[in-house]
């Protein structure tokens, strides 16, 4: 069983882009249901009929799951509690009012949530606003279809596109006729940079029905109110996808969850062999069941004995296993390092040596996610901000014409430095200062980065306005 074997037997649904059917096939190796179409178990061997069933027929006992564990972590290290990202911007109003945007809407946990399920390739996030308040949600790309400005660079139109149950709409308010509630129909929006149209759902295999009216809107707001981010990708126009976090690497898992629920299946074996009785050539009635514990009474010519395997191949299993994850870690440059081993706290570089491969992961992550998606997205706050009368409701007061101008992003390090290098560096700086060879300003500002202030130009502004005056230019000096 391989991963082009697998993909084989998913359901590709009519009438969507093949890049639909690539995304929907590894979102299910993201949310672990890849083995889900497989119809036996693991432990079934033989079908009713007697015949022997395949292990490409068989849903693996065991999953391992480590693609996504490769990029829980890679996300973590990217958007966690302790590695979010500050927003810099010359103006500090706007500065306030982004910080602000970001704690009303929860951005850090949406953020989190755009990145693990754009690791497929691709994830995209949809801006809307209701009574001034902003809402934000992260919209499934496989059902997308972007097409890009080729002189501006930008969005200029979204279709989403996918199939629903006649049900499902007559519970949102369409009239459905009773024999049409199982059918599939087709449901269809489309963003432009004027509007948000909303079509009427059309039957699968019917005339396409035309423009709903009821439900579309004209918002007028001069670009699609929509983030495309690419995963592992910058953002612009191109490809709709990104390249996939975890693909290269499926096969290996494949192999090493076919390999762990195989040694599984050994184990169980071996605790509870097959016991084979001979009772002198005559019949003993139906099949015996059941582990060797059982009494058995033989005639003098029979014999009974039990069919044991060598347990020793369960240490090379294992062992064949670990070769297989360092594997898998390797190609997804994931975290390789056993926390087993760890005997005592790690200082903040001794970790990023430890985590180097997931750190090389995460800063492409970066890349993707901090300057392919953040970043426009707080300049689509500042749009809506100067495009809708009265403004935007940021921090419970409404703000307008917030100035995108010199918008940046300030990443904390990957982990916080101990209490010993922060000691270290400082006593560092200090002799680099009195050596003559680093101005103090620069001393001061590498000290603020080091600790995660996220503004180290205005950390020496304080410092300034803590001296005496003409004190500083007294230290540069040296005197």
């Amino acid at each position: 069983m391989d991963w082009l074997s697998l993909q084989r037997q998913y359901a590709t649904p009519p009438g969507l882009p093949a890049r639909a059917g690539r995304l929907l096939s590894l979102s299910r190796v993201l949310w672990g249901t890849q083995y889900d179409v497989l119809p036996n178990p693991f432990a079934r061997e033989r079908s009713g009929a007697g015949e022997y069933i395949p292990l490409s027929q068989r849903k693996p006992s065991v999953r391992t799951n480590l693609c996504r564990t490769v990029v829980d972590e890679s996300v973590s290290l990217l958007f966690g509690d302790t590695h979010w990202p500050s927003v810099v911007c010359p103006d500090g109003r706007t500065a306030t009012c982004l910080t602000d945007f970001a704690r009303d809407v929860g951005l850090a946990s949406l953020m989190t949530d755009a990145a693990i399920r754009g690791s497929v390739g691709s994830a995209a996030i949809l801006f809307e606003v209701a009574g001034h308040v902003p809402r934000l949600s992260v919209l499934d790309t496989a059902y997308l279809t972007p097409r890009w400005d080729a002189l501006r660079g930008t969005l200029c139109e979204v279709v989403e596109r996918y199939q629903v149950l006649g049900r499902d709409l007559a519970a949102q308010g369409y009239a459905i006729a009773p024999d049409m509630l199982g059918a599939w129909f087709w449901w269809q929006r489309v963003w432009t940079d004027d509007e948000c149209i909303v079509f009427r759902p059309s039957a699968v295999g019917e005339v396409a029905e035309g423009r709903d009216a009821a439900r579309s809107v004209r918002h007028g707001l001069g670009f699609v109110p929509i983030v495309w981010i690419r995963n592992l990708a910058s953002g612009g126009m191109g490809e709709p996808d990104g390249e996939c976090t975890f693909e290269r690497a499926i096969d290996t898992v494949i192999e090493a969850d076919y390999l762990l629920s195989q040694a599984g299946r050994g184990l169980k074996y071996g605790s509870d062999p097959t016991l084979v009785l001979k009772t002198g050539g005559f019949s003993d009635g139906a099949v015996r069941q059941g582990g060797a514990a059982s009494a058995l009474t033989l005639p003098p010519e029979g014999d009974a004995k039990l069919l044991e395997i060598n347990g020793n191949a369960a240490g090379a299993v294992l062992s064949h296993y670990r070769e297989l994850r360092q594997l898998v870690l390797e190609q997804l440059h994931g975290n390789r390092a056993h926390g087993d081993r760890v005997s005592a706290g790690q200082s903040g570089r001794a970790m990023e040596m430890m985590c180097q491969p997931l750190i090389w992961l995460a800063d492409r992550l970066r890349h993707a996610y901090g300057e392919g998606g953040l970043l426009p997205l707080y300049r689509m706050v500042c749009r809506f901000s100067a495009a809708l009368d009265g403004g935007l409701r940021l921090g419970g007061v409404l703000v307008r014409d917030l100035d995108p101008g010199g918008l940046s992003l300030h990443w904390p390090p990957w982990f916080a430095p101990s209490e010993p290098e922060l000691l270290s560096l400082a006593q560092g700086l200090v002799a680099a200062w009195r050596g003559g060879i680093l101005s103090r300003e620069t001393a001061a500002r590498l000290y603020a980065n080091a600790t995660g202030n996220p503004d180290p130009a205005a950390e020496w502004r304080r410092v300034c306005a803590s001296m005496p005056e003409g004190a500083v230019m007294d230290d540069e000096r040296g005197e």
